[in-house]
């Protein structure tokens, strides 16, 4: 009985493995940042131009960076599952906060008014 419930132990330490394994060719996470950050200035573009593909947009993100696209979406999993993505998100917006220095300004305004921020488009 005592060899089954070491047995049982064993395979449950052994169980607790990674759920991914790691890419093979993972990007950075302040690579990551760089281009989440690029990614959401590309996708505001849309609201300019409503009648307009972004796909080249994005495409021309990576090429910038030198990133395949399978590469990221592989990164993007692999840093989901590992709970990183928040961490990675947090530095892609004070990228951008750091670009446009009037949206923090803004940002800080509508916290002060209403206690959340409004949505720029609906």
């Amino acid at each position: 009985m005592k060899k089954l419930i070491f047995i049982f132990v064993l395979l449950g330490i052994f169980s607790c493995s990674d759920y991914i394994d790691k890419p093979k060719n993972l990007i950075d996470k302040d690579v990551m940042a760089e281009i989440i950050a690029d990614l959401a200035v590309n996708d505001q573009a849309i609201f300019v131009y409503p009648d307009k593909n972004m796909e080249a947009g994005t495409r021309a993100v990576l090429k910038s960076h030198k990133v395949k696209s399978d590469d990221f979406v592989e990164s993007f999993k692999y840093y989901v599952i590992k709970e990183e993505m928040d961490g990675i998100a947090n530095d892609a917006q004070q990228i951008l906060l750091k670009k446009d220095p009037k949206a923090d300004k803004y940002i800080k305004d509508r916290l002060k008014q209403n206690g959340v921020v409004v949505p720029l488009v609906r």
